[in-house]
């Protein structure tokens, strides 16, 4: 008689478990002996490694302060914080936000950045170190498309004709533009006018008027807004709207001029209309 218990034994189902020459790693009870920390710690490093990447891409990605032109808010050499996950959505940059935004073209010089070493190159890749070989400025977003944005020697900055009070991100001393006065400027569709908090020290919008654009940069430059600085331990803040950009005749004036635009566009199209309805009508009559 056939020993069909031994044949269960041999491995039913065609499932292995996989370990060498077809033993399995058991104590003497029968249980799996867990695996050692070293064979897991490359698996542990490899999924830690996956998920920074997928982090600094998707999500949130950090950014070293490279100058003074956002004092008293940003310091030089803080780490800041950026999110890049709502404009994977559909959100746009909004006025008052801090944000970080590539060189449109023509904004910094071409001097090269010390070489990084292979460290710092890898750190980078993860997002776990700023990357010195992009060329990304940080400003605050003073006016966004459809908006009219000026300033005036002694004046402050007006967006759709609603003046911003600044004092309290503005570097202590400084004026909202005597040094470059500007404006009226229409701020494009899909576009964003920008300006440092330390007016006196920041090539900003203002600065850039003769580049394509006027001196705005384009929504699809922008990595994403800042909110948060997250280094040194001391410095750590969150970087939140001033409450002047919350001014309801900002978004009201801007509404007003784009609601009117349909509107016109509507007239115009209704009186070719009405005058040929017109004219049938009194031929009508004249015929009948």
């Amino acid at each position: 008689m056939t020993d069909r218990s031994a044949e269960r034994g041999s491995g039913s189902g065609g499932i292995h478990d996989g370990d060498k020459d077809g033993e399995s790693e058991t104590d003497g009870s029968g249980a799996r002996k867990p695996r050692s920390f070293w064979k897991e710690l490359p698996l542990l490093i490899g999924i830690a490694l996956l998920l920074a990447l997928l982090i600094k891409t998707f999500l949130v990605q950090a950014f070293s302060i490279p100058s003074d032109s956002m004092q008293d808010t940003l310091q030089r050499g803080d780490r800041v914080l950026v999110d890049k996950l709502t404009p994977w959505f559909g959100s746009e940059p909004e006025r008052g936000e801090v944000v970080v935004f590539h060189d449109p073209g023509g904004w910094l010089d071409d001097t090269q950045a010390p070489e990084p070493n292979v460290a710092q190159r890898f750190l980078s890749f993860i997002g776990l170190m700023p990357s010195s070989e992009e060329k990304d400025l940080i400003k605050r977003v003073i006016a966004v498309g459809g908006d009219t944005v000026e300033c005036k020697k002694g004046e402050k900055v007006q967006v759709n004709g609603v003046p911003l009070n600044e004092t309290d991100y503005i570097y202590p001393g400084n004026t909202p533009c005597d040094d470059k006065p500007f404006g009226p400027i229409d701020v494009p569709k899909g576009s964003i006018w920008v300006m440092g908090d330390h007016r006196q020290n920041s090539l900003d919008s203002r600065y850039h008027q003769e580049l394509t654009g006027n001196g705005t940069v384009s929504n699809d430059e922008v990595v994403g807004r800042a909110f948060v600085v997250a280094w040194p331990v001391n410095r750590w803040s969150l970087l939140p709207v001033p409450g002047t950009f919350d001014q309801s005749g900002l978004s009201a004036a801007a509404s007003v001029a784009s609601a009117a635009a349909p509107g016109a566009l509507g007239l115009a199209g209704a009186v070719p209309f009405v005058l040929w309805r017109r004219r049938r009508l009194t031929r009508a009559r004249t015929a009948g």
